[in-house]
Order: C-alpha cells, then sequence, then structure tokens
C-alpha cells in the first residue's frame, strides 16, 4: 500500500523526543498523546482487543445472514461459489444475491436455468466494475431479503466446509465487521486478501513498516492461528461480514470507484465513523485466484485501468493518512509520472489518465464514467 521512500518522507513528524507521538484518530484528527499501550508481538494496541464472546457492550444481532456475490467472465469458478454457498442450510445462509455485472459468456443462461429458491439473481445493464456490482448486491440484499448480516464475495471466492457454522457458533456485537482468513485453495494464506492495520493510525506499526514493507502493516501470518480475533483497519471484499446495522449507518460502497481499492476506502469509513473490523480465524475463506505479486514494475493492460489505480489509490491514501497525505501526494505522483516511459507510444495517453485521475482524487469525484475513462486512454494522432 505504501512506498519505503513515502514512509521515510513522512516519518519525521511523527516521533517526538518528549515521548508523545502525533497521532490521527479514525475521525481524522490529529493530536499529540502518550504512547500508546502495545502488544510487543503483533504492535497493536491492546485497548484495540476485544473478544468477540465479550458482547455485552454492544447489541448483539440476530444471524439471518445473506450473502452477496458478485461475477463477470468466470462461470467455472462462479459456479464452485455457488455450489459452495448453496451446501449450507438455510439457517446458516438464507439468501444468496448474485449480481451479474453483464457477463458476455454463458453466465446469464445458466444462472436462468438454476432452481435453488435462495438464490436471487440481479443482472446489470452494463459493467458496473467491483465496486458497483457490491453496491447493488448489498442494497439488493438489504432491501429484498431483510438481513442481519451480510457476507460479501468475489466469483472466485467461497467459504470454506464449516465457516458460517463458526459464524453462527457465538453472538455477533452489531457494531464490530468481521474479517475471515482467506486461504488459497492449497492452503497457502491469500497475501491479496491479508488484512491489515493502517500505519497512520498506530505509530508502533508506522515505523516497523518503513524496515518490513508489506510486513510491517499487515496481520502477522501467526495470526491465522491464533485462537482469538485481532483488530484491523482493512480488508478486501473477500469474507467480510457487515451487520445491517453498520451498513445503515455507513452507507454503501462509492459504485463509481468502479476498479480498485474499494473495499479499502470502504473499510477505513467504517473505521472512521468509529466502527470495529475484527480478523477471525474461525472463519476461513478460499479464492481460487492467481498467486499475488507486488510488482513494482506493473503496466497497466488495459490502460484505462491506469485511471482506476491511480484516483482510488490517492482517495484511500488521503483517508488513511489524513494531513500526512499531503508529502505523500507529491512522492507517488512523481513516481507515477517516471512510470510513464514504460508505456512506448501509449506514455501521452499515460500521462492524460494520470492528471485526470489525480485532479478528480483531489477533489473526491468518482463521477466520471467508464465510457469517458475508456476515452482518455485512447491513444492520439
Amino acid at each position: 500500500m505504501l512506498s519505503l521512500l513515502s514512509l521515510q518522507v513522512l516519518l519525521q513528524p511523527l516521533v517526538k523526543s518528549s515521548g508523545k507521538i502525533l497521532r490521527e484518530n479514525p475521525q481524522g484528527i490529529l493530536r499529540y498523546q502518550e504512547k500508546p499501550r502495545v502488544n510487543p508481538d503483533t504492535g497493536l494496541d491492546t485497548e484495540l482487543a476485544l473478544p468477540l464472546a465479550d458482547a455485552s457492550a454492544a447489541a448483539v444481532a440476530a444471524c439471518r445472514l445473506v450473502a452477496v456475490v458478485v461475477t463477470f467472465n468466470r462461470l467455472d469458478k462462479l459456479k464452485a461459489t455457488l455450489a459452495r454457498l448453496l451446501e449450507s442450510p438455510e439457517a446458516e445462509l438464507a439468501a444468496v444475491v448474485v449480481v451479474d455485472n453483464a457477463s458476455t459468456d454463458e453466465t446469464a443462461d445458466w444462472l436462468a436455468g438454476q432452481q435453488d429458491a435462495r438464490l436471487d439473481i440481479v443482472t446489470s445493464p452494463v459493467n458496473r466494475g467491483g465496486a458497483g456490482g457490491f453496491e447493488m448486491g448489498m442494497r439488493r440484499a438489504v432491501e429484498a431479503h431483510d438481513p442481519d448480516w451480510l457476507v460479501v464475495m468475489d466469483d472466485d471466492a467461497r467459504p470454506a466446509p464449516g465457516a458460517f457454522a463458526a459464524f453462527h457458533a457465538q453472538p455477533r456485537p452489531l457494531d464490530t465487521a468481521l474479517a475471515a482468513a482467506v486461504y488459497f485453495p492449497d492452503g497457502g494464506i491469500c497475501e491479496m486478501n491479508r488484512p491489515s492495520v493502517n500505519p497512520f493510525w498506530n505509530p508502533r506499526v508506522f515505523l516497523r513498516t518503513l524496515f518490513k514493507a508489506r510486513n510491517g502493516y499487515h496481520i502477522p501470518y501467526d495470526s491465522y492461528e491464533a485462537t482469538t480475533p485481532m483488530a484491523i483497519d482493512l480488508t478486501s471484499f473477500v469474507g467480510l461480514f457487515l451487520s445491517r446495522r453498520m451498513i445503515e449507518e455507513a452507507g454503501y460502497p462509492d459504485p463509481g470507484l468502479f476498479l480498485y481499492g474499494d473495499d479499502v476506502i470502504y473499510t477505513l469509513r467504517l473505521r472512521r465513523q468509529g466502527e470495529r473490523i475484527l480478523f477471525d480465524p474461525a472463519l476461513r475463506f478460499e479464492h481460487d485466484c492467481s498467486t499475488f505479486q507486488n510488482d513494482h514494475h506493473r503496466v497497466f493492460h488495459p490502460l484505462w485501468k491506469v485511471y482506476y489505480a491511480y484516483r482510488n489509490g490517492l482517495m484511500m491514501y488521503r483517508a488513511a493518512a489524513g494531513l500526512l497525505f499531503w508529502p505523500l501526494l507529491l512522492v507517488v505522483v512523481l513516481k507515477w509520472s517516471f512510470t510513464a516511459r514504460r508505456y512506448g507510444a501509449e506514455r501521452q495517453s499515460y500521462r492524460r489518465l494520470l492528471r485526470h485521475a489525480v485532479w478528480d482524487a483531489l477533489r473526491g469525484d468518482t463521477r466520471r464514467t467508464h465510457a469517458q475513462v475508456m476515452a482518455l486512454a485512447q491513444v492520439k494522432d
């Protein structure tokens, strides 16, 4: 999420010899405070720990659970996901909302032939991207199925056997979202779905990120073997459990984000509004995707993806870093500008997309349509 150079630029203002720390709370207000109580093993504030079984401080929801799945042109994986979901009895999973994001393969025909009464198929006339698909599906689930809880996932992700039984096994506080432990089918931890802590809200994690990069702010691997949940700030839309109350208070994902970072921006919004998110290793999911690679020399194809990656990335940085976003902005935009040389004949279109991405991000504007973004990506003579 954050480059080492970016963090080095931002480090100096955060550490004070007085023993106090400049810290941003989830509401985005920077203030000095005494150093927090920190677990030396995880680097997390001990004040954030909350056993799931301790629901005395918050109302506890009933557990009518509804799943939301967003799909686009991956019918084989969708079939496997729906088969796994529908193995769960109705007491564990009341309904499954499937958003067909204008698939052009055989998805629509296959879905039309399914007979399970728990399936609710929502077909979008256009591809709304992952963000638009999740917004559409979550809204449909709340309005049509009277859920107490939602669980969201991509079409290539699915609960491990017993995951929903584990969810129902104990009371779930209404003010606490739950992130599943996500694995590859071979049992390895799925890196792209490894939750993290916002280093700008946790100075210990911030310092550790300088030296460990991703491993500095992502949860430790041994957290997957823990017997108790741990507090996090950021997670993905694979195996995220949300109470209806949280959705009604925080709203739905921004459909205008289209692609990239919509899950991180949404979970940051939850945290900034005072909600809690816990990683619960007892809730296991499987993600049948390719192995994640943190490629610093990535080139986006098709080119229009540049716009979403950079606009949404800046919006994510701003939500995470607060006032410290501004020095970070200079670093990342310069880095992205130099990347133009990798795009050959498309470099002018790349720069055009970058300019619009930065401008729209600074205004928090997600109204640009996908057709407009694709037009910006056209190579002009």
